[in-house]
């Protein structure tokens, strides 16, 4: 069996595969902000799915930049407390089984490039809107070469301040993200019915879309994340329409797609990362 994860900052998704086509019922449960309660609660939800069955391979992925070389998270806005803690190493011993562990937004990338809606295009760019805000630049479906990784969620948009003063930070992931809707508002995102605030959320994310254009120059930018697959949610009619009045550097902006593989597509990426590593070593 091949186990498959997905860590964000408000859940940890787990799920079983026997094959590279699907995966079985996903266990979800929410993600402790302490590392010792988050891995035990993960190696849990790890053995509830096998169920006793030989465990070959795990991977998944975790919100923020992950060290491959020291298999530790190096930094993450909403997993403060997992930073620089053993992952990999606790997995490794746990199980003594391969561990591939991603940033959750590039798995979820590669997912969306293989399986979903950037399948077909050879350079994805891929952002998420959730409790943070983070992306991956897919080519040929795999993860683009990176020092340390890609976090669009962190580039500055307001840096007077002035469009958003009452905004927790300069950066997009400080103006658009769930996390700072509820800082800023005091109720949950899905709370929020003004679709005056959503339009301007959607002129800001159009704003950092632009920016992560211009630096990636994407095929196709695909759009996921509660923030925008829920219910209310960012219009992406508007997003597009602001893409389009700030580009003009390029002939024709990139084609700007909602997700339709929703939450699944950091478990859809993990099992094609399993699939590339099997395939590299045959």
């Amino acid at each position: 069996m091949f186990i498959l994860f997905d860590i964000g900052g408000t859940k940890m998704r787990v799920a079983g595969a026997r094959d590279f086509d699907s995966f079985g019922e996903i266990k979800i449960a929410e993600t402790p902000t302490d590392f010792n309660k988050g891995i035990k609660k993960l190696i849990f939800l790890i053995n509830e799915t096998a169920a006793g069955e030989k465990i070959e391979v795990i991977a998944g992925g975790i919100a923020g930049p992950f060290g491959l070389k020291t298999g530790t998270l190096l930094t993450s806005p909403n997993l403060s407390g997992w930073i620089d803690k053993p992952f990999r190493k606790t997995l490794e011993e746990e199980f003594k089984t391969p561990i591939y562990i991603e940033n959750d937004a590039a798995m979820a990338g590669i997912g969306e490039a293989i399986k979903g809606e950037g399948k077909g295009y050879e350079i994805v760019g891929y952002i998420t809107v959730s409790t943070g805000v983070g992306g991956s630049r897919i080519v040929n479906g795999e993860i683009d070469e990176r020092s340390a990784g890609f976090e669009p969620g962190q580039q500055i948009i307001d840096a007077s301040q002035t469009l958003c003063p009452e905004c927790s930070g300069l950066e997009l992931g400080h103006m658009i993200s769930g996390k700072a809707l509820e800082e800023r508002f005091g109720k949950k995102a899905y709370e929020i019915k003004e679709l005056s605030v959503w339009n301007e959320l959607a002129d800001w994310l159009g704003i950092g879309l632009y920016n992560t254009t211009i630096h990636w120059s994407p095929d196709v930018m695909v759009l996921g994340g509660p923030m925008i697959t829920g219910s209310p949610a960012i219009p992406i009619d508007r997003v597009k329409k602001k893409v389009d009045e700030l580009l003009k550097i390029f002939p024709k902006p990139p084609k700007i797609l909602k997700s339709t593989l929703g939450d699944d597509n950091g478990l859809y990426g993990a099992l094609e990362y399993i699939k590339h590593e099997n395939n590299n070593k045959i």
